[in-house]
């Protein structure tokens, strides 16, 4: 007999156990989020190589997941020339350089392609390079944003701050705006549980931190600042929806089960990962690599 069947045969008392099920993941989330939020925030604090050290750690973290995930297992052909890309190319990005970094990246993706290609027995995936390489580019690529906009001396900090706290409002609200209202799903066939509610709590929710954030740090513009901050509240839930979407495709409900009631760092870290590119590029594209920082919340 299935667990549904047991639902359905116990009749109103199956309601029990799911409840407290439900429950019992809630006071995971919130417990693994006490503890992982204000150490996160202090090495954002203190910045240079604790911060850079935290940033590769995820890197690792998330490449480990992605091979997992889209080739069944953390197979050494694929992981080996990502981990020899990861390391130089964020100490790169420490060294605030960031086409280094990228083509240290590149190198790394066509490298496990390569390796991949040449040896592909295995695989239940039938185009295992491709997904391979794309993970190399994925952990790499959307790392380098925190390290870079964390590394200008007087903006680097809040930029950090007020891009974290934005991504965090937005997933609280739009979870808690979802629970609440329900209603039509946002993308049922990506994520079955996502709705329009939560999409447009999280919005709000996410400008409204953001924009706090701002203001209790003296930035000016605010009005300005929170467009910058629905810009990166849509990108984080575009990136959850990224992630969903390749979760789907290869059949699996979490990418791990490293942080307690949340999953895996990529399940934790999708929509932060999107956010914090998209945040480095609108930095990049007012101040150049100089200060990204100072392109984002500057105005």
């Amino acid at each position: 007999m299935t667990p549904t069947d047991q639902r359905e045969n116990a009749g109103a008392g199956a309601k029990v156990p799911l409840a407290s099920g439900r429950q019992n993941n809630l006071m995971l989330r919130v417990a693994s989020a006490l503890v992982l939020a204000p150490a996160v925030l202090a090495c954002v604090y203190i910045g240079g190589w604790i911060f850079s050290v935290l940033c590769a750690l995820a890197a690792g973290g998330i490449l480990w997941e992605w091979m997992r995930l889209v080739l069944a297992r953390p197979d050494a052909r694929a992981l080996v020339p990502g981990f020899a890309a990861l390391i130089p190319a964020l100490l790169c990005a420490g060294f605030n350089q960031p086409g280094a970094a990228i083509g240290v990246l590149a190198t790394g993706a066509i490298l496990t392609w390569a390796v991949v290609t040449a040896w592909p027995r295995g695989f239940p995936e039938p185009n295992p390079a491709i997904w391979a390489a794309a993970g190399t580019i994925y952990s790499g690529v959307a790392c380098l944003g925190p390290v870079l906009l964390r590394y200008d001396a007087n903006l680097g900090f809040t930029a950090v701050l007020f891009l974290t706290i934005t991504v965090w409002a937005t997933d609280i609200f739009a979870y808690g705006t979802g629970r609440a209202i329900g209603g039509a799903l946002l993308w049922p066939q990506v994520s079955p549980n996502k709705t329009w509610a939560g999409a447009v709590g999280g919005l709000a929710g996410g400008v409204a931190a953001g924009t706090l954030v701002a203001y209790a740090s003296g930035i000016g513009k605010l009005t300005t600042v929170g467009l910058i901050a629905l810009v990166l509240s849509v990108a984080a839930q575009a990136g959850d929806l990224l992630e969903s979407a390749v979760k789907r495709r290869f059949g699996a409900k979490d990418t791990s089960g490293l942080i307690p009631g949340h999953g895996g760092l990529m399940d934790r870290l999708d929509g932060f990962l999107v956010a914090a590119l998209a945040a480095l590029l609108i930095g990049m594209l007012r101040q150049g690599t100089s200060a990204p920082a100072q392109g984002l919340l500057v105005w």
